[in-house]
């Protein structure tokens, strides 16, 4: 993967959306079903991740872009999420539009990082903890 594509996937800009094109955003039969059917009960065993689990990383330029993240939650892909170069209130905005997706699908938000964010469909466990205060 070239550093240009790298580039492009880690912070895309959008300018000009178009559903056919294979680079946007794809969602196969199964993940359709799990659309549905995210309100269905819990298997016993509790979280569980398949081969077939995908992280997305996003570096949002604008409030539009979390639009974007939410579809990729529904299909029940894990999100880490970078703020850093959105303004404080847009930034804002764009972390409690996240925090309701992520609570209607049953997900969890984490902070890890300053202005990062992961956040997880209940498909996804994630397990440890990161530390945000220095160490002394």
């Amino acid at each position: 993967m070239g550093f240009r594509k790298l580039i492009d996937f880690v912070a895309p800009i959008d300018e000009d959306y178009d559903e056919n094109d294979p680079g946007e955003l794809e969602v196969t039969k199964e993940e359709a079903k799990a659309i549905g059917s995210y309100e269905a009960p819990k298997s016993k065993r509790g979280r569980v991740s398949s081969p077939e689990t995908k992280m997305v990383l996003f570096e949002p330029r604008s409030f539009d872009e979390a639009e974007e993240i939410a579809r990729h939650l529904k299909v029940r892909r894990a999100c880490v999420v970078n703020l850093h170069r959105l303004q404080r209130d847009y930034a804002q905005r764009t972390i409690d539009f996240l925090t309701g997706v992520v609570f209607a699908l049953d997900g969890t938000i984490q902070k890890i990082a300053h202005n990062t964010i992961l956040l997880t469909p209940s498909t996804v466990g994630v397990e440890g903890v990161i530390s945000l205060e220095a160490d002394e």
